[in-house]
């Protein structure tokens, strides 16, 4: 059986390694991959990557990927050279520990490990408690507070050392599949709009948008800059196809299944139904959630933006979200693309999602 083939663009953003707020790594392969294609190619002053085609066209529409991941923040080194953190982004705390990190530093990577407490020191009680972050630290390997600070500084930022890794088939594992594969879809599908020009009206912004984790920030700004008619933010959603996920609280999604479409009311319903009409004209399997309230991505803050944008959501069904192994079906990753592209083609001029 042939393996899998992870496109270079993919590939290449999962391994950039680009914390909220430091997102250069990710931003460089955005650059490389979706510059060339665009019309216009530009940069603002919170770290957004925006892309044009058809600069001319109407309607305006956005695309919304984020490119942030999280991460953690060197605080505090002790007299030991043991280093403490805050966290970038939603941590489940009981994961970090025991972790290989990747430390960005201005001298180049230094490697770490995560370390707490063995069990075989902790009494009854310890053993049942979730380590507080003050209570994880980072060893790289030093003596002293001096020696660690020739490596590294207060403010650098670290990552998981887990890379992409295909388990069986397309089903891949990452640290960072939220949401590199959003990035991932809203500029591959401006590459290929940009080789079927001639079959668009709209004028498309695919927007690689900085810290998500952190509070939507760039989608907010972006989303003011481009002042689209239309938009369409992509991320993860949780598949709940695995053990311990109750159906009856959390609904019914599944790797493998298709790109997943949200209702609701942080979604314009005119975009739901043209995304629900596309899918069905490219015979790809589609799966729909339902947020009654904004939902927890980018999509929220573009639907406030200046005077309301039509706005939809597509995710990618992720398992282990916010874990140093998430798992999706790159199949599903492919679907979305194809989704976006046939979104855009369907557009017409005056289409501003007005209900």
């Amino acid at each position: 059986m042939p393996s899998y083939a992870v496109p270079p663009f993919l590939a290449d953003l999962l391994h950039a390694r680009s914390p909220s707020g430091y997102e250069n790594e990710a931003q460089t392969v955005f650059d490389h991959y979706v510059g060339p294609a665009a019309d216009a190619y530009d940069k603002d002053a919170l770290g957004n990557r925006l892309a044009t085609l058809n600069p001319s066209g109407d309607p305006v529409l956005m695309f919304a990927g984020h490119m942030d991941e999280l991460g953690l923040m060197i605080t505090y080194i002790n007299k030991d050279g043991f280093i403490y953190f805050d966290t970038i982004g939603g941590h489940d705390l009981s994961v970090i520990s025991g972790r290989r990190v990747i430390i960005r530093t201005a001298n180049g990577p230094v490697k770490g490990v995560t370390g707490k407490r063995a069990i075989h020191l902790m009494d009854e009680e310890d053993r049942k408690k979730v380590p507080k972050k003050h209570e994880i630290w980072i060893d790289i390997g030093v003596r002293s507070k001096a020696e660690a600070l020739e490596y590294v500084s207060i403010g650098d930022v670290a990552t998981y050392d887990h890379e992409l890794e295909l388990i069986r088939g397309s089903i891949g594992t990452a640290r960072a599949f939220d949401n590199k594969v959003g990035a991932y879809i809203v500029g591959e599908a401006l590459i290929r709009l940009a080789k079927e020009r001639k079959k668009l009206s709209a004028k498309v912004v695919s927007v690689a948008t900085a810290q998500e984790e952190i509070g939507v920030r760039g989608a907010t700004t972006a989303a003011y800059l481009v002042n689209p008619h239309l938009a369409i933010a992509v991320d993860v959603a949780h598949a709940t196809d695995h053990p311990d996920c109750d159906n009856r609280k959390f609904g019914e999604t599944k790797l493998g299944g298709g790109p997943i479409l949200c209702r609701g009311a942080n979604i314009n319903p005119k975009v739901y139904d043209r995304l629900l009409k596309a899918a069905r004209k490219l015979k790809i399997p589609f799966q729909i959630e339902a947020d009654p309230r904004p939902t927890g991505t980018d999509a929220r803050a573009i639907q406030m933006g200046r005077g309301g944008i039509a706005t939809g959501l597509v995710s990618v069904p992720l398992r282990y979200m916010h874990t140093p192994s998430e798992v999706v079906d790159l199949e599903d990753v492919e679907r979305c693309v194809q989704l976006l592209v046939e979104f855009a083609k369907s557009l017409q001029p005056g289409d501003y999602g007005h209900w």
